[in-house]
């Protein structure tokens, strides 16, 4: 905060008090002002001084508490090992992938696709696009669902009738759109899910004043019909022809063998056929038999290691700013705004000493040095990526016992960090007391101006007092000389 006061010519203002005479307003202004500033331009200045600093503070504080929450965040993955303990998956051919989740276990499985699931594409008879249908509703069925569809005199053109069902179904089971033949146009019906079992219906009730019964022509009916009698999962849909319409695309399920099991799928994304597994294909593997393997996934575990380097790196940097001193610096400007300060020393060291100091393990203490992670001088991690791509490969186990979620380093670290940075925690209740103290130096600095004031009021009355003094000295001695005479003046006395 900048002082009130300003410093004038303390010189210059004494300079009129040896002449004899303030001689002006401005000369007692000027006397005061010395005079006030003398009195509290220190302790003004002290005050301002304590107030830059406390501010400094809070938002010196305030970057601590954003650097340690970004490595708590970066711990997270490693702190519950769902990072360390993810799989991958891989496969030999085309069409076939796999997601694995956490339930998953790594190995290796053969799978045949016979056949992927697909959607039902229905097309009706020809119309002609301008004719009115008649008025009623259409009941369409698909996959045990039903849409109620109204039709009348605003939307009974084919067109109409395929707004209507896309504004009513709109995502719920069936799309339709419009195809002119050169027979006519088409009304295309296509099922949004795959699988037998999500064939397409449409039931037309007319309206018993319809006086057009051309909506009628809408009925169809589709089933599903085994392919294999022995083979009850292997089914497709049909439809009845007696109305015109054809199946340009039949519903089918997905067929897989995996390791010697037979699997069936409405879904072409199949997440029950291996625990912890989402397998999904596609046409390229039907007809294949692939191997899909479930592996640790070292380039995920590789990722996380190489954030929680960068981020505990930079948490280091921001400490090291905070707590610089630079000597080549300006007097006032040399030291950091938490230099010195030690709730930062303990929490930074309390932290280097969980990272330096490893776990216990089955065959003696491990550091981070066991999977290429060394501590340097400067307190920053670095990381050598050869030695750890050797670790995660070769020596998973000291990976899972350093990131252990009980006592693993990241597990602590993050539980230590969690208090500092909690609400009431101990950087919460420093920012409270720097506040404390900002609230005090604000109510000194008050209290100083009004004081200030206090002191203007008072000298100015002095000083004008004084001046109306002088100058009626002044008039005084100029009477007295009149009367009695003086230099170039005889007087009015020794006037005969």
């Amino acid at each position: 905060m900048t002082s009130i006061y300003t410093t004038p010519g303390l010189q210059s203002a004494a300079q009129s008090v040896i002449s004899g005479s303030t001689g002006s307003a401005a000369d007692v202004a000027s006397i005061v002002k010395a005079m006030v500033n003398a009195k509290v331009a220190g302790r003004s200045a002290l005050l301002t001084k304590k107030q830059l600093e406390a501010t400094a503070q809070i938002s010196a504080i305030g970057t601590l508490k954003g650097a340690l929450s970004s490595l708590q965040d970066a711990l997270k993955s490693l702190g519950d090992s769902s990072a360390l303990s993810a799989l991958a998956s891989k496969t030999d051919g085309k069409g076939l992938t796999a997601t694995a989740g956490s339930a998953a276990v790594a190995g290796s499985y053969a799978i045949t696709v016979d056949s992927v699931a697909t959607s039902q594409t229905i097309t009706s008879g020809g119309f002609d696009a301008k004719d009115k249908l008649g008025e009623g509703t259409l009941k369409l069925s698909v996959g045990g669902k039903d849409i109620q569809v109204a039709i009348g005199k605003d939307n009974n053109t084919l067109a109409g009738v395929a707004a209507a069902i896309n504004k009513v179904a709109g995502g719920a089971g069936v799309t339709a759109t419009i195809v002119n033949g050169t027979d006519g146009a088409h009304l295309v019906l296509r099922s949004t899910e795959t699988g037998a079992n999500n064939g397409i219906s449409v039931s037309v009730s007319l309206a018993s004043d319809s006086s057009d019964t051309a909506l009628s022509k809408l009925n169809v009916t589709s089933s599903s019909v085994a392919d294999d009698p022995l083979d009850p999962g292997k089914l497709h849909t049909v439809v009845d022809s007696t109305s015109g319409w054809t199946q340009s695309i039949a519903a089918q399920n997905a067929m897989l063998t995996v390791a010697g099991a037979r699997v069936v799928s409405a879904s072409n994304k199949i997440e029950d056929a291996i625990a912890g597994l989402t397998i999904t294909v596609s046409a390229d593997a039907v007809g294949t038999t692939q191997t899909l393997s479930i592996e640790r996934d070292t380039a995920a575990q590789k990722a996380a290691l190489k954030t929680f380097v960068d981020v505990y790196n930079k948490f280091v940097s921001s400490v090291s700013k905070l707590t610089a001193f630079d000597s080549t610096a300006a007097a006032g400007s040399q030291a950091g705004p938490l230099f010195g300060d030690s709730m930062l020393n303990s929490i930074r060291n309390d932290l280097a000493n969980i990272v330096s100091r490893g776990v216990d393990s089955a065959t003696g203490k491990l550091g981070l040095s066991a999977i290429g992670i060394s501590l340097e001088a400067d307190g920053k991690l670095k990381l050598d990526d050869e030695a750890l791509s050797t670790a995660l490969t070769k020596h998973p186990e000291r990976l899972s016992a350093l990131f252990n979620a009980n006592t693993g380093i990241a597990a602590t670290l993050s539980s230590h960090i969690g208090a500092y940075v909690k609400t009431g925690g101990i950087i919460d209740k420093r920012i409270d007391s720097v506040n404390a103290d900002t609230k005090s130096l604000d109510e000194q600095q008050k209290k100083l101006a009004a004081y200030a004031e206090q002191l203007t009021n008072k000298y100015n009355a002095q000083f004008t007092a004084l001046n109306n003094l002088m100058a009626e000295m002044n008039n005084n001695s100029n009477y007295l000389t009149q009367l009695f005479g003086g230099a170039n003046n005889s007087g009015a006395l020794n006037q005969k």
